[in-house]
């Protein structure tokens, strides 16, 4: 989750420039589950997550179009990706055929004809790929936005962003936002809505402890797809367990309740690693550090007697930890303690500034954990973040005046 996402949307040739856009795209889920449609990316259960800030983790994606472009091209991190990605292909052919429908809709004569011109598009994140922190939600939220911006698409852009990663529909929006299963065989009803704005919750902080920015060996699509063939729990989760979940968790955001927001975000992450296992052959996602950062949180919250701290894991060995402003310096503390940095201890924390804080000798004690050196790579310090944003200066834009990716500096 998210999200975390910027986006660039440039228009080129004899096409008059567009605005570009930027959306903070880092969702991260407390109810996830399979898809019962894999073309559409229909999921079996709602679901929910929080949009985190751009100031520290955002996709910045540029998109161009042009009469002058022979083919659809695609870099990511700087690498060229092959177009064909079938998902990659599902967001550029609905997001044309929107504009194609809002051409044919236009109440007299239409503007200039962009849909016969090829698209360039150069992504970057600012936070590992395909390591369990939601990149694909960012990138597919920030490529369906820009791609609208291109091409004129002022609909809801849900069903675009949804084709190319389903949790890519959450990060379109900022704050707290729900993803709607919806029950029509066509999936126009599962789309995504707001629950909370970014401003509902000023005190909540969010920490991302950095376990391993290597690719996992299972990816989310492939690994989600086994459990939805093998996976009993799954189903019983979906049908039994979500949809009291759901209501619980939007309660407990409207009414800021942290106490009952850590409990069932920490839960529904566990069950969610617990069907990973009951899948076969089985699916880990998390690493002994994983497992580390686990007990350090339970024990962390039974030295304070409350429950101060609140872990989730998405499909990976990387931790995003949910707690209040009062309690960052702590905390950060308990890590610094348990994950001694290596020689990055300058670097070690990076985001939203942190007071530096002694662990306390009772808490060490209460702890009780051998410190593990560079089991953590580093942290990052951010907050809840808005939706989409604009991004004016030309200096952010990723692609040339030729409409290839610009040097890297």
């Amino acid at each position: 989750m998210v999200a975390v996402g910027l986006w660039w949307a440039q228009l080129w040739g004899t096409l008059q420039e567009g605005g570009p856009g930027s959306p903070p795209a880092w969702p991260w889920l407390f109810t996830a589950g399979g898809k019962r449609d894999e073309e559409l990316i229909l999921p079996i259960n709602s679901s929910l997550s929080v949009t985190l800030h751009q100031d520290q983790l955002k996709t910045t994606t540029t998109a161009a179009i042009s009469k002058d472009f022979t083919e659809d091209r695609v870099w990511l991190n700087g690498r060229e990706e092959d177009v064909g990605q079938p998902r990659l292909q599902a967001c550029l052919q609905e997001i044309r055929r929107l504009a194609r429908k809002r051409r044919n809709a236009w109440d007299g004569d239409p503007p200039p004809s962009s849909l016969s011109c090829k698209v360039h598009v150069a992504s970057v994140n600012n936070f590992p790929t395909a390591a369990g922190l939601a990149s694909s939600a960012a990138g597919y939220a920030c490529l369906a936005y820009t791609l609208a911006r291109v091409y004129g698409v002022e609909s809801d852009l849900s069903e675009v962003a949804r084709r190319g990663s389903g949790s890519a529909c959450r990060s379109l929006y900022g704050g707290f936002v729900e993803w709607q299963m919806g029950e029509q065989t066509d999936g126009k009803d599962s789309v995504a809505r707001q629950v909370a704005p970014e401003s509902h919750w000023p005190e909540l902080r969010v920490l991302i402890l950095v376990v391993s920015a290597e690719k996992k060996l299972t990816g989310s699509t492939v690994g989600m797809q086994a459990s939805v063939k093998t996976s009993p729990l799954l189903r019983f989760r979906a049908e039994s367990v979500v949809p009291a979940r759901m209501a619980e968790m939007t309660r407990c955001i409207q009414e800021r309740d942290f106490r009952g927001f850590a409990q069932l975000t920490m839960q529904d992450s566990n069950q969610f690693h617990a069907t990973c296992l009951d899948t076969f052959p089985p699916i880990s996602y998390l690493s002994p550090i994983s497992w580390r950062i686990i007990h350090l949180v339970h024990r962390f919250n039974t030295h304070h007697g409350d429950t101060k701290v609140a872990y989730t894991f998405d499909a990976g060995p990387n931790a995003v930890i949910f707690t209040l402003e009062d309690t960052v310096a702590d905390f950060v503390a308990a890590v610094r303690h348990t994950f001694p940095p290596g020689s990055n201890g300058d670097t070690f924390l990076k985001g939203l500034q942190v007071r530096p804080a002694p662990l306390p000798a009772e808490l060490k004690a209460a702890l009780a954990m051998e410190p593990t050196p560079g089991g953590i790579k580093y942290i990052i310090a951010t907050q809840v973040g808005p939706g989409p944003q604009i991004l004016d200066n030309p200096c952010t834009h990723l692609l040339g005046p030729d409409g290839l990716p610009k040097p890297a500096a």
